[in-house]
């Protein structure tokens, strides 16, 4: 019962935030073996650890469109 009423009322954010972290999980992975194949395994480390700050950034700026959008 707990999981189910977690579920319904954070439903929408916990499917958003699982996409945002596959899609910059497979960003980050594509740019290291591809981008960067030389480059030392801390380069792939510090990519994700970018994806941080891009998570924040990018759902802080989606709500600020939301907001101007409903002006």
């Amino acid at each position: 019962d707990r999981a189910r009423d977690v579920l319904s009322e954070n439903g929408t954010g916990m499917v958003q935030d699982l996409l945002f972290a596959v899609a910059w999980v497979g960003l980050a992975s594509l740019l290291y073996d591809f981008g960067f194949p030389t480059a030392p395994r801390w380069v792939l480390y510090m990519f994700m650890l970018a994806g941080i700050p891009a998570y924040f950034g990018f759902f802080i700026s989606l709500e600020i469109a939301k907001e101007q959008s409903q002006r």
